[in-house]
């Protein structure tokens, strides 16, 4: 369904619209070049029945939200060159503007409060979410996330040959290699994924939309983010950060540093969790999530 939210168009699935009942709102936030349709159905189930309605949507510029091409495509291996030389980075949009589309889906659906959950980038936009409008969240997870501090470790360098790479040819197919390629270089060793259901996961998703012009603008939004950190010492929500002690993209520390920043914020590590989803790291997610947004 598309709604107008901070004057764009964004797609949304929401299971329970114009609920009357009065169950919390759950607004789940993807990460990375990801579409809504990444959040694992078991996850949005367990939720809903936890007695929640949950509130997905497509960030801008990815699946069937607005594209934003007219801005062109950024220079990612020059942004990184600048941020690494402490010279200020200057993207399409900011992480700001995308924390500013999350607040628009919550007044779109006339939503006063809701509890905020993001993943990866989509961690990051909850932070910036809970400080643009702390009274609109009524708790915050962040989710195989980070702060955005300058020195936390890097992603592992095969993560990075194969996330800044491009497909070995064009095409779907091309583009669908890739991706599965890329999930398995960032997957939990420890929660191993069936390959048939990966694919299908990928091959879906690449259907509904495929656009690498839009996860670059997004991923220069990211590498220009730098005051957030400094900025976590304000957030005064009851907050959860998650992360898997496996993940190659996103490390450990990374979470640990998050944790650290934000007042009174609980850090929970999953052993053999990488930067994925896949059913086991459901399960525990879930058993960590849900007592988090029951908390009064």
């Amino acid at each position: 369904m598309k709604i107008k939210a901070n004057n764009i168009d964004l797609e949304i699935e929401d299971t329970h619209p114009g609920d009357a009942t009065g169950r919390p709102v759950v607004l789940l936030i993807m990460g990375l070049g990801m579409q809504l349709i990444a959040w694992p159905p078991a996850m949005v189930q367990g939720l809903v029945d936890a007695g929640f309605r949950v509130v997905r949507f497509d960030n801008r510029d990815i699946g069937l939200s607005r594209h934003f091409d007219a801005l062109g495509v950024p220079n990612l291996l020059w942004m990184g060159l600048k941020y690494r030389l402490g010279l200020r980075v200057a993207p399409p949009y900011s992480l700001q503007d995308m924390a500013e589309d999350a607040l628009g889906v919550l007044d779109a659906l006339q939503i006063n409060k809701a509890h905020v959950v993001g993943v990866s980038m989509g961690g990051m936009i909850a932070q910036r979410l809970a400080l643009l409008a702390p009274q609109r969240v009524l708790s915050l997870t962040s989710i195989m996330s980070s702060s955005g501090a300058r020195g936390l470790p890097a992603a592992r360098p095969e993560v990075m040959r194969v996330l800044l790479g491009r497909p070995s040819g064009k095409g779907m197919q091309a583009a669908i290699e890739h991706s599965v390629r890329l999930f398995k270089v960032i997957g939990s060793p420890g929660f191993q994924m069936d390959d048939a259901d990966l694919r299908q996961r990928v091959t879906e998703a690449t259907g509904r939309n495929h656009h690498p012009q839009g996860i670059a603008r997004q991923m220069a939004a990211i590498v220009a983010d730098d005051t957030r950190a400094a900025a976590l010492a304000k957030v005064s929500v009851p907050t959860l950060v998650v992360h898997g002690k496996a993940d190659p993209l996103v490390p450990f520390a990374c979470g640990e540093d998050t944790a650290r920043r934000i007042p009174g914020a609980r850090m929970a590590g999953i052993e053999g969790m990488g930067h994925d989803l896949p059913s086991g790291v459901v399960e525990r997610l879930l058993t960590l999530l849900i007592p988090h947004l029951k908390q009064e």
